[in-house]
């Protein structure tokens, strides 16, 4: 008897743990792309590569999948195919699939891009935070995370802190910032990688070059006529970090 509690007992912890392998609920980041962004070089560019998707959210229960790349949000509806991998319908000709891998996610090669790979976050965003809030702040952690100096210019010597949920504080005249991902800002600047700094109510947009241990901030210069989209470019370095700690 006690045999046959214990295989019992066994056999029911397994299921446990098959059922959770195979359960896409929650939210899915897009950390290699993170990775690859951390190692240097233009930040939307290592993004594009990777994905152009950064993160899902899977409700099963609401047979609902929702996915962000940075700028626009796409929700289709979960069809479930077996038991690790589902169809995504957008619209009549439009679907995405998804499977379990191990720990990923793993979104199906398709015409337009290619296979791209999620995995759960560390510190997943609140539960109402909005759709890609979870990659964002997975991103500016591992992006700008650690303690900068400043080497040159306003506030030379003081000390800069990125926080992973916007605010920046050591910077002079700014104290939330955002990382430009895609979009029409990323249209405004071209092959610069952008970043908008606000103080109060008041904001601009910036450019940078960043590698793993300088961050340089340059004014945006609009070449644009006045009714035509801003067209950035680089213009006087305003600052110069450098990362002293992670």
């Amino acid at each position: 008897m006690r045999a046959l509690l214990a295989v019992f007992f066994c056999a029911s912890l397994l299921g446990g743990c098959a059922g959770k392998s195979s359960d896409p609920s929650g939210t899915w980041i897009n950390q290699a792309a993170i990775d690859a962004a951390t190692e240097g070089g233009n930040l939307r560019e290592a993004l594009l590569a990777y994905g152009p998707n950064l993160e899902w959210r899977i409700q099963p229960q609401r047979r609902l999948a929702t996915y962000s790349n940075g700028f626009e949000r796409g929700e289709g509806q979960l069809l479930g195919e077996t038991d690790k991998r589902w169809r995504v319908d957008f619209y009549v000709d439009h679907h995405e699939y998804l499977s379990l891998s191990g720990n990923e996610l793993l979104q199906a090669a398709s015409d337009t891009w290619p296979e791209q790979h999620f995995t759960r976050p560390v510190t997943p965003a609140v539960a109402d935070a909005p759709l890609g809030s979870s990659f964002e702040q997975a991103l500016y952690s591992a992006y700008l995370g650690g303690s900068w100096t400043i080497k040159q210019g306003l506030g030379e010597g003081g000390l800069v802190l990125f926080q992973q949920d916007g605010r920046v504080e050591g910077l002079p005249g700014a104290e939330r910032y955002a990382l430009c991902l895609a979009g029409d800002c990323a249209a405004m600047s071209g092959e610069f990688d952008s970043i908008w700094l606000q103080l109060a109510e008041q904001g601009q947009t910036w450019l940078f070059e960043r590698d793993n241990r300088h961050l340089s901030i340059f004014a945006a210069l609009n070449r644009a006529q006045g009714d035509e989209m801003p067209d950035y470019h680089k213009g006087e370095l305003r600052w110069q970090l450098e990362r002293t700690s992670r």
